[in-house]
């Protein structure tokens, strides 16, 4: 399984490989690029995106940060295993 941290020789991925690594879909990882929430560039046709690794393990930080502000103020929601 490819990991943004562990790849050293890789600086760009694809939206599978954001997928495989955050574990979720390529639709899911497709939605944060359109909705700005995941950095990317546009290569080529139409389409063809590619998030840098960097720019992925700064999603992840931010989603950690939001994470804790949320448990700080008491809204994690009953269900946080998915």
């Amino acid at each position: 399984m490819p990991d943004a941290r562990d790849d050293a020789g890789r600086r760009f991925l694809t939206l599978a490989d954001v997928a495989e690594i955050l574990s979720t879909s390529v639709a899911q990882v497709r939605a944060l690029v359109q909705s700005g929430e995941l950095r990317y560039i546009q290569i080529g046709g139409r389409q063809q995106y590619r998030i840098e690794t960097v720019e992925l393990e700064r999603y992840i930080e931010r989603m950690y940060a939001e994470s804790d502000a949320k448990a700080r103020r008491g809204t994690i929601p009953d269900d946080a295993s998915n």
